[in-house]
């Protein structure tokens, strides 16, 4: 008896702490004014992070938190998603792809449809944590620009009213106002039960064409972007090749 006596009070606690935490860090979406100064703030943080070189990236490789390796050929919008023993070469905008499992195609139609969909969603996933900035004037979006109390700060308040896996989040950020660099993020997101959690946005990392991409997002976990690497020319990017696989596939 003693002992569901203690296990129903730590149950208790922890439920109370809980509650506590959530009341803290809930917030409510902030309004804010669509029109001239949010688009103008917009374009300065396109500007501050280099959003044309980034255009001019032809292939990136990349890994979220070590345990998925994506390779995204920018060119021609396809995609190599690796994870546990697949890897699954997708073209992003049918999602039509060919899958191996263990270096042995995929040949059961089901399970190719499965892996072609996981796949489409860990890239939608990994690629917005890799670069978000550049997803600021993406269709669908609306923009708000939204005043803060600290007067070094200018906030921009970004919703995805359609397009992606799971439209309808919203992302405040939080902006220095003498770089115009974006040093956090606060989500109101579908898959965070939470209002407002906010990740830090630090550790820049300039690639060779001059983007500036942030590789390391604190929390109440850190999420690291390692390792990065970026090619202007398709031609440059050593396994080209492999995507050979996705030719004649709609």
């Amino acid at each position: 008896m003693k002992v569901l006596k203690w296990i129903l009070i730590v149950v208790i606690s922890l439920a109370v702490i809980g509650f506590i935490g959530y009341s803290i860090v809930d917030e409510d979406l902030p309004e804010g004014e669509t029109g001239k100064e949010a688009e103008q703030l917009t374009e300065k943080v396109l500007a501050a992070v280099n959003d044309s070189a980034w255009k001019e990236i032809a292939v990136v490789q990349w890994s979220l938190g070590g345990q998925k390796k994506l390779i995204w050929d920018k060119d021609r919008h396809w995609a190599k998603v690796s994870w546990d023993k697949y890897d699954v070469f997708i073209k992003l905008n049918s999602k039509e792809g060919v899958a191996f499992a263990k270096n042995k195609k995929v040949e059961r139609d089901e399970l190719l449809s499965k892996l072609t969909s996981d796949a489409y969603e860990i890239w939608a996933n990994d690629s917005f944590w890799l670069n978000p900035i550049t997803k600021l004037k993406d269709a669908g979006t609306e923009r708000r620009y939204v005043v803060q109390k600290d007067a070094d700060l200018e906030g921009l308040l970004v919703t995805y009213k359609s397009g992606g896996v799971t439209p309808g989040d919203s992302y405040l950020w939080l902006i220095d106002k003498k770089t115009s660099m974006p040093l956090s993020v606060k989500m109101w997101v579908q898959i965070i039960p939470l209002g407002g959690l906010k990740f830090s946005w630090e550790n820049w990392h300039t690639t060779p064409g001059g983007a500036k991409i942030a590789q390391t997002h604190e929390s109440f976990f850190t999420i690291n972007i390692s390792p990065l690497q970026t090619w202007i020319e398709k031609e440059e990017y050593p396994g080209i090749d492999e995507f050979k696989v996705l030719e004649g596939l709609q």
